[in-house]
């Protein structure tokens, strides 16, 4: 399947699903932060390589008491399991997530239209930052010279002392570097910047902005979790 005709399939249902997905989110979960984005839109770049860096990040001021209450490995853990949540529903459900004990898949429906496979997630977490780091390996939107080459795609959180109103800052970026698209290789540089890189954009731009209701889904494998009894569906 070519890269084109994927990301016709993506931008189609991302335009019905932003909108089924807002109205759901205002309906269940009311806004507990104030957030904002704070990359530019089209904060991304290319080296000579090729390799496609692309960063975005917003700021969300809670109540330092909610923020000690999340601020754990396995709040960061359903924090990863949130943006893979938010990029199926946002999708309807065209792009999903599959596990395995080594590997996840972001694949188109089912597999085995695989559009990106990762290592299982790198986890890091300290008293001011948190980080999880999924390693590109394979899959149809990766060119060739970018399989197991040392891409990624993390998602980095960190907090600021809380300020005399006792209101604390966490930064949230979702960053890709190193990635070597497919299309890019296939096409230009050109049909990447205004097919799937913009897709990206607005998805994490999305996602970022949805973490205001800090409705953080459950881990479908419970790495962190208390009692270690998360099952996979």
């Amino acid at each position: 399947m070519s890269g084109w005709l994927i990301a016709a399939l993506v931008a189609g249902a991302l335009v019905v699903g932003r909108t089924a997905l807002a109205l759901i989110r205002a309906a269940r979960h009311p806004v507990v932060a104030r957030t904002s984005i704070v990359t530019a839109n089209e904060h991304t770049e290319t080296d000579d390589r090729g390799a496609v860096r692309s960063v975005q990040s917003a700021e969300l001021v809670l109540p330092e008491d909610r923020v000690q209450e999340i601020w754990t490995p396995e709040h960061l853990e359903r924090l990863a399991r949130t943006y893979w949540r938010f990029l199926s529903r946002c999708t309807l459900g065209l792009v999903r997530v599959a596990y395995t004990p080594a590997e996840r898949f972001v694949v188109l429906v089912a597999r085995p239209l695989v559009l990106l496979a990762f290592r299982a997630p790198e986890y890091e977490m300290d008293a001011e930052r948190g980080r999880v780091r999924w390693r590109i390996e394979r899959g149809l939107l990766v060119a060739r010279r970018g399989r197991a080459g040392g891409g990624y795609l993390e998602i980095d959180v960190r907090r600021s002392p809380a300020d005399a109103a006792g209101d604390v800052t966490v930064h949230v970026s979702v960053e890709v570097a190193n990635f070597h698209p497919a299309i890019a290789s296939r096409l230009s540089r050109f049909a990447y910047a205004n097919t799937q890189s913009r897709i990206h954009v607005i998805v994490t731009h999305g996602f970022l902005r949805s973490l205001a209701r800090l409705d953080l889904a459950e881990s479908r494998v419970g790495r962190f979790a208390p009692t270690r009894t998360a099952a996979r569906r």
